[in-house]
């Protein structure tokens, strides 16, 4: 450390101030980085407020771009965070040590530079905004817990690809609509099945957390006792996330599967609508209010959210929660936790309208079949 400061700027005359679409490509590469790495960055935005759109503003946004670039290292990156309004600088390479330290270390650096180059009167009115990443999610909330500032790339994504987006909205609501409607006599008979052979309401409703990391009441139809304790399955989810959760053996003998098995909370009738995948019907309201899509991932509880890898977080941010995906079509329970999460990735990044179509045809068959269900 040299003079409270972690590390010594390194200027360079050659560098560049990269553009908005770019410097949000950073983003995102430094967010995988730090994934694989551990080592935390630091997003700093700087933005003129309380100023009209001049040739003056303009000019001083060019002099906080050059004392920025005079501020920094070699290996932190600058640019635009939106074009001609907010400048972004991203340091890297940060020691993992007290967040608000480091924090306050940069700023004052940053706001001292600047207040020797502009003066106290435009001080004023420059604002900035710092964000580390990992970002600490907030998992006993309802609002988003994720930090917004830190995944531009996500909103351009969905913007660039509306048609897309719409697509797959309209094939949702016709899809929920049809299924509810058609199988609205079974949903009663359920309904009616559970009533009749144990105390408690038909439907079951826990907290779950949806794409950006909102959460929402979810609907299953109950299939355990009520009144259970729910600290053996979180016990075993928290194993399973951590890679050392153990297979469990099936009735047919097969290889084994990633879930709890001969499970006493269960109700007989729960036991015959979890084989079937019938407890998961009332998900299709959830679809129909646009919290869930009929293909995507599943929707953890906030519990396994709090075991979660950072890389693990992507799987709710880039995709909304599905009741059927590639990872149920796969093979269900009977793929390890990080395998699940590749598949959830593949299919945030590379999906179509014509690949929800497949993946729906193809899960009938994945319940009948009843591949890594019990």
């Amino acid at each position: 450390m040299t003079n409270g400061w972690p590390f010594e700027p390194l200027p360079d005359a050659e560098r560049e101030i990269y553009g908005e679409r770019a410097f949000h490509r950073m983003i995102a590469t430094e967010r995988k980085r730090t994934e694989r790495t551990g080592d935390p960055f630091l997003l700093m935005l700087v933005k003129i407020e309380n100023a009209p759109e001049t040739e003056e503003k303009t000019g001083l946004l060019d002099r906080l771009a050059s004392i920025l670039l005079s501020f920094s290292r070699e290996t932190d990156l600058i640019g635009w965070y939106k074009n001609h309004d907010t400048l972004g600088m991203i340091f890297t390479g940060l020691p993992t040590g007290d967040r608000d330290a480091i924090r306050s270390i940069i700023l004052e650096r940053v706001q001292g530079l600047m207040r020797r180059q502009l003066g106290l009167d435009w001080l004023e009115d420059v604002r900035i905004d710092s964000h580390f990443f990992p970002d600490d999610w907030d998992n006993g909330v309802s609002h988003t817990p994720m930090n917004p500032a830190l995944y531009p790339d996500l909103a351009y994504r969905e913007q660039k690809g509306q048609f897309k987006y719409r697509a797959k909205r309209w094939i949702d609501v016709l899809g929920s609509m049809f299924v509810l409607f058609s199988l609205s006599p079974l949903l009663l008979l359920i309904a009616l099945a559970i009533k009749a052979t144990s105390k408690g309401p038909v439907l079951f409703r826990q907290q779950r957390v949806g794409q950006y990391g909102r959460t929402f009441t979810f609907l299953k139809f109950r299939s355990m006792y009520i009144g259970n304790d729910s600290s053996v399955h979180r016990e075993y989810v928290e194993k399973l996330i951590a890679g050392g959760a153990e297979r469990h053996s099936t009735p047919d003998g097969g290889e084994g599967i990633y879930k709890l098995t001969n499970d006493k909370r269960i109700t007989a009738v729960g036991r015959f609508l979890r084989r079937a995948s019938l407890d998961e019907l009332p998900q299709f309201l959830h679809v129909l209010k646009g919290e869930m899509s009929l293909v995507g991932p599943r929707p953890p509880i906030p519990y396994e959210l709090a075991a979660y890898q950072p890389w693990h977080r992507r799987r709710i941010l880039e995709a909304k929660p599905g009741i059927t995906g590639l990872w149920q079509v796969a093979g269900r329970s009977r793929i390890p936790f990080d395998e699940m999460v590749r598949l959830d990735l593949q299919y945030a990044t590379s999906w179509t309208p014509w690949m929800d179509i497949k993946i729906l045809l193809r899960t009938p068959h994945a319940v009948i079949r009843g591949s890594g269900a019990c």
